[in-house]
């Protein structure tokens, strides 16, 4: 408190600084992009404008491909072809060909199910959390590359297994007709009505199956009987009634020869 001339009070203030302050310490808030202007961008609307045109591209190319091929459909269910041979879809074939070893099926079941799909899946979950690492570089990351590598190659390799031994099954399962050579020759009479009637359509050139069951063997698994039946009355929402148009003479042909396609 000090006094003028005049004797009144005059009121000063003194400023103390403190030392342990530093003027110059680290800001306690995150920076905004705006402080670094050619390594950021606004998220919306720069960001967001180009995640939206490379959705916009692949959405374009998917539906490209999709329009572009033909999706493979199966056969048409039939409870009496003995050749078909059920798989899960091609994501799930992995799994399925690791449930076909000794250490991961019968009593070890467990092991296939849950315990290996279970530490994949975690880990993929928990990622985030179990690599923390700030390095980009993947020869900085080793472990976390290693094991996605190793996954990768299971995966693909696992797949591509179930995807061979299916195909082998196919070819085993269907086998080749042990028949006369006149009966396959194109000049006999039950090939030409084999193939100027509906049936080559939906069985195939080479009665491999297409639309239809295949006809590989039939003579092993159905009576003349019942191949006329079939013929003239159709079998369920497989095959419909009337398809053959030829007279009763030549559908017993048709018959005969259908009955010599045998396999060994």
């Amino acid at each position: 408190m000090a006094h003028n001339q005049d004797g009144n009070q005059k009121e000063q203030v003194h400023y103390v600084g403190d030392s342990r302050v530093r003027a110059n310490r680290k800001k306690m808030y995150p920076p905004d992009y705006t402080e670094f202007p050619s390594k950021s961008e606004a998220f919306f609307p720069d960001f967001l404008l180009k995640e939206w045109m490379v959705a916009a591209v692949f959405l374009v190319g998917f539906m490209t491909l999709v329009m572009a091929e033909e999706p493979p459909l199966g056969d048409i269910a039939d409870p009496t072809n003995t050749g078909f041979l059920p798989v899960p879809d091609w994501y799930f074939l992995f799994m399925y060909q690791l449930l076909k070893y000794k250490w991961a099926s019968g009593p070890f079941v467990i092991i296939g199910t849950l315990v290996l799909p279970g530490i994949l899946f975690t880990s993929i979950i928990l990622a985030p959390w179990l690599d923390r690492s700030k390095e980009r570089r993947p020869s900085k990351r080793p472990i976390a590359i290693g094991l996605m590598l190793v996954s990768l190659v299971s995966i693909i390799a696992l797949t591509w297994a179930a995807e061979a031994e299916h195909e082998t099954q196919l070819e085993s399962a269907v086998g080749t007709p042990t028949v006369d050579k006149k009966v396959v020759d194109a000049n006999s009479e039950g090939q030409k009505l084999y193939s100027e009637n509906a049936c080559i359509r939906c069985h195939g050139e080479q009665l491999e199956g297409k639309n239809g069951p295949p006809l590989l063997g039939v003579g092993n698994r159905r009576t003349a009987e019942q191949l006329h039946e079939y013929i003239n009355d159709g079998k369920g929402g497989v095959m419909p009634a009337g398809m053959f148009q030829g007279s009763p003479e030549q559908q017993e042909v048709l018959v005969q020869w259908l009955m010599k396609q045998k396999q060994k």
